[in-house]
């Protein structure tokens, strides 16, 4: 049974902002082919919407969305914008069909960044998103620092923007300050007051933007913000993989995006922007079906299920069995039988004796070749020899 088939009766949409929020990563900067790349790969995917960058910066930012919106791809292109008509005439001017207007809801930043009043917030606001509905453009407002604005003064944003027109109203948990719990609650509040499209933007500095965004979408939030790899300022964003797989495997949510192909855009993406991904990442890190420890690899072995959430192709990875250390002596006998050697009980208790004290001394896994040299020393101690190389 599917646990969230919709979200208040609507379609859940993905948000992209890789080539955004991701690239306002501390010292990561994509070249403008690579943006084009990376964009063409989330569309294919099936992402509904693309946040590409931000046309005020000018330059070589302003020529790649260019060239992006060019392509047509099947995704809707977002830009990014403060809540100012010149920044959205410089996205009017690059030809996306969509603009996010940013501005703080929190009376933090209100009076600490912006030293201003609620009331100027709400002026530019509406002065910003009825000229971006004007010149026929899908509104997204921002509620920059929504996790730590004050609820009452948060709904009457919402609908002071839904009276001026805009399509959604994006919650930003800035400094990922919220835990999955109180924004279902907060998000459930917010939906039941405003009966408003909800996005969920959140941020990972306590580790828990993928909860969060899960947490709001339970909430009523029918719109989801990520990047790949969870790329983002600081400890970086909601990472799409993850948010995905969660909703698709975890809560049984019917997904047209092809997660086959997130392994490659994941790789794609760490390089591009420089940022290593770690072998432990969830869902598209390579030790994610990789099995050493003796129950796990023998318990894979018989049936994946055992130690597996999902197939490994549905994200594109294979499963590996790696002979180490903590492996067992079914793994090392499952390891010779691919090169068609059937190792007896005396044997392969020697071979995983040897093994272990080789992985030991190297401190890693071994190679195929290193294991089939174990083997064949054992076997020229007592006179045999293997014939068959590896």
């Amino acid at each position: 049974m599917c646990v969230i088939d919709k979200i208040k009766g609507k379609e859940l949409k993905f948000v992209d902002t890789t080539l955004r929020d991701g690239e306002q990563t501390a010292g990561v900067v994509f070249a403008n082919s690579e943006k084009l790349m990376i964009a063409e790969m989330l569309s294919d995917l099936g992402i509904n919407q693309l946040e590409v960058g931000i046309p005020t910066m000018g330059g070589d930012e302003k020529d790649a969305i260019k060239q992006i919106v060019k392509k047509n791809l099947k995704s809707s292109i977002m830009a990014w914008n403060r809540a100012v008509v010149s920044d959205i005439e410089q996205s009017i001017d690059c030809g996306v069909d969509a603009v996010a207007i940013s501005i703080s809801v929190s009376d933090i930043h209100i009076q600490n960044k912006l030293k201003t009043s609620r009331e100027w917030v709400l002026e530019q606001m509406v002065k910003a998103t009825e000229f971006a509905k004007k010149n026929g453009l899908y509104v997204s407002v921002n509620g920059e620092d929504a996790s730590r604005a004050d609820e009452d003064f948060l709904i009457d944003f919402i609908n002071t923007a839904k009276e001026a027109g805009a399509d959604r109203f994006r919650f930003c948990d800035t400094v990922g300050v919220m835990d999955p719990f109180t924004i279902k609650n907060k998000i459930e509040r917010i939906y039941n007051a405003t009966n408003f499209d909800i996005e969920m933007h959140t941020h990972n500095d306590f580790g828990m933007a993928t909860a969060n965004a899960v947490g709001g979408i339970l909430g009523g939030a029918n719109y989801v913000g990520v990047t790949v790899n969870g790329l983002g300022e600081r400890a970086g964003n909601a990472a799409l993989e993850e948010v995905l797989m969660a909703l698709t495997r975890v809560l049984k949510f019917d997904s047209k995006i092809d997660t086959r192909k997130f392994k490659e855009i994941s790789e794609y993406v760490s390089r591009a922007s420089g940022r290593e991904l770690p072998a432990w990442k969830a869902i598209v890190g390579s030790n994610m079906f990789r099995h050493e420890s003796g129950i796990h690899a023998d318990g894979a072995l018989k049936d994946p299920k055992n130690y597996e959430a999902f197939d490994p192709s549905e994200v594109g990875l294979e499963r590996q069995i790696v002979i180490g250390k903590h492996s067992g002596k079914a793994a090392v006998v499952n390891k010779f039988l691919e090169y068609n050697i059937k190792l007896d009980e005396a044997d392969a208790n020697k071979v995983l004796e040897e093994i272990r004290s080789t992985s030991v001394k190297l401190k890693r896994s071994l190679f195929d070749k290193e294991i089939v040299s174990i083997y064949r020393d054992i076997l020229r101690e007592r006179g045999d020899v293997l014939h068959r190389i590896v």
